[in-house]
């Protein structure tokens, strides 16, 4: 679980200095008073214009040491709190990173994106502000009354009434508003997921014309953020009048009390301004203490948020005999990839994505995987680099179980091409260093040349170190799928998945992407996901899948006699290719 002192141990000697800083700056202050009243009572009441000067001086002395104090002391407090920013953000991306698909899917981009963004850095302030304050101000609330007890008994009283019930008031606020400032931040999180999906999707957004759609739903979800915030602010706004009522009923009070025994001659008049002095103090710190509360609130609700992500476990990880099993399994199985009566079931859905599935594939091997949307393809090629675990069965590499290898070497042998095609902001050789970090300029040039994106490199200026802009913007559909193919080839994996990643491919480029990979890679076992039965016809076999279970499986011509699934997707294909689906050619063709 996320622990604030675990992170704050690296800065121990900061998280020490600091706070006894403000207490020393702090001891000076509480003296300031009592100077105030040797002068009043001894330099103006004797018109001793010497005596006033040497203790001004002293003044200004304390307030150069406070000012030194204090300068130290915020200096240690940003050092910690900026050491503890950095070492949170770095874990939490981290652990994000150790984090399964089912985990990142469950927690959401936005969210995460919040945690590391908005709820490190109101962390970061609370650390900064707690170091600084939370010692100081209780310090001289204590001590201000502490004193006013040394000048009279009989005033200092109205201390002992007022600072439990500022207490009251203070504490009482903040438990309650703990819990709306989370609810303040959930909807935060709900506006910068708007936020994303608008920028992420801004060429739909407008292809369908929903810009003033968006805008409403923008809005809406502004205003609610905005009532939430502004209600929670009202809450903690009554925190200072509140405490100003008090505070000055207690100076009035005091004054009362000091001027019945200044007139029986029990206190001097420097004695009743150093009484008001210190509840003056008390209220100043009072406020401050209000103030840091709110602050300490709000990183309260942020951590616990934080520390919800902490609190996520991996639903796949690494076995503990894994790396022990991978240096003594020296035998290759017949089978490169071996699916035994597989289920899978994605959490919080009660229907199996994948049934029952079991199928052998050999080393050098073409599958093909097809079906409807949604019946489980994806699915299935993610089952083996093992991004999602098995609910029953067991899938073999090797005739080893995937969940026996370690995660390094198991993703170094498998490449693997998303159906979305994502490259990183940099050049191309930089993208293409993603699959192999020492790739040479003819590793890449032939990884390329396979995945038949040559004319895209041809077509920049600078070749393979042309820029990249940010998610591949500066180029076309294809051209981005092209190069995230040639990355996964450069590492020459043993397996390659081709996750529907030729979707933006013409025909005619899909079938020579297709003869080269089985010409280049003879001893490379590939599986190809498609939509499309022309790019998986000529595969070794051809898995047809229906509602997540298996409905064929065989070569092209086997299914066309055997599977009715396959059948279907086949003459519907040909259909539409034959131009029977539009309507007037079909007109035509009467």
């Amino acid at each position: 679980m996320f622990k604030i002192s675990n992170y704050l141990k690296e800065y121990k000697k900061e998280s020490i200095v600091a706070p006894l800083f403000k207490m020393l700056e702090a001891s000076f202050e509480l003296l300031v008073p009592l100077v105030m009243a040797a002068i009043v009572d001894t330099g103006i009441k004797n018109q001793d214009t010497g005596y006033i000067l040497k203790m001004g001086g002293v003044l200004v002395a304390l307030a150069l040491i406070g000012l030194i104090c204090s300068v130290t002391a915020q200096y240690f407090a940003a050092k910690a709190s900026v050491g503890f920013g950095k070492s949170v953000r770095h874990d939490l991306f981290a652990h994000i990173n150790s984090l399964s698909y089912a985990e990142i899917d469950k927690a959401g981009t936005s969210t995460l994106i919040t945690r590391m963004t908005n709820d490190i850095n109101q962390l970061q302030s609370g650390v900064n502000m707690f170091l600084r304050l939370f010692l100081r101000s209780p310090f001289i609330v204590v001590g201000a009354m502490v004193m006013a007890f040394t000048v009279d008994v009989k005033a200092a009283w109205v201390f002992v009434v007022a600072i439990p019930l500022l207490s009251v008031v203070v504490f009482g606020i903040m438990l309650y508003s703990i819990p709306l400032y989370q609810k303040v931040q959930k909807a935060l999180d709900d506006v910068l997921l708007m936020t994303r999906e608008n920028l992420v999707g801004a060429r739909v957004v407008r292809a369908f014309g929903r810009q003033a759609d968006e805008e409403q739903d923008y809005r809406e979800g502004s205003e609610t953020l905005l009532h939430m915030q502004t209600f929670v602010g009202k809450i903690s706004a009554v925190m200072n009048p509140v405490t100003y009522i008090i505070v000055n009923a207690a100076i009035i009070a005091i004054i009362w009390i000091g001027g019945i025994q200044v007139n029986i001659g029990n206190l001097t008049q420097g004695e009743v301004i150093a009484l008001v002095n210190y509840m003056s103090q008390i209220l100043v710190e009072l406020v401050k203490l209000a103030n840091l509360i709110i602050l300490l609130t709000k990183a309260f609700a942020c951590s616990k948020r934080v520390g919800e992500i902490f609190a996520m476990k991996p639903s796949v990880v690494e076995s503990n005999q894994a790396k022990e099993s991978m240096k003594t399994n020296n035998q290759k199985s017949d089978c490169k990839v071996l699916f035994q009566n597989v289920t899978f079931t994605y959490e919080g859905t009660k229907e199996p994505a994948l049934c029952n599935l079991s199928f052998a594939v050999k080393k050098g091997e073409t599958v093909g995987i097809i079906g409807g949307t949604g019946c489980g393809k994806s699915t299935l090629v993610n089952l083996i680099p093992r991004f999602y675990d098995v609910t029953e069965g067991e899938v073999l590499i090797d005739g080893v179980n995937v969940k026996d290898y370690t995660f390094e070497e198991l993703r170094n042998s498998i490449g693997v091409v998303p159906q979305k095609a994502v490259l990183f902001n940099g050049t191309i050789a930089d993208n293409m260093r993603w699959g192999k970090v020492d790739a040479t300029k003819e590793d890449m040039e032939k990884a390329i040349a396979i995945a038949q994106g040559l004319d895209v490199i041809a077509s920049k200026k600078d070749g393979l170190d042309e820029m990249i802009l940010q998610g591949g913007k500066n180029l076309s559909g294809g051209q981005r799928q092209r190069l995230t193919i040639a990355r996964a080839l450069v590492k020459e994996p043993e397996i390659l998945i081709l996750d529907d990643s030729a979707s933006a491919l013409d025909f005619a480029t899909d079938a020579k992407l297709r003869t080269a990979i089985r010409e280049e890679t003879k001893d490379m076992t590939v599986f190809i996901v498609s939509q499309r039965a022309s790019s998986i016809k000529h595969a070794d076999q051809i898995i047809v899948l229906e509602d997540g279970e298996m409905a064929g499986i065989g070569t092209h011509e086997e299914l066309l006699q055997s599977c009715e699934v396959y059948q279907e997707i086949v003459k519907s294909q040909d259909d539409t290719q034959n131009g029977y689906n539009d309507p007037i050619k079909k007109q035509e063709g009467r």
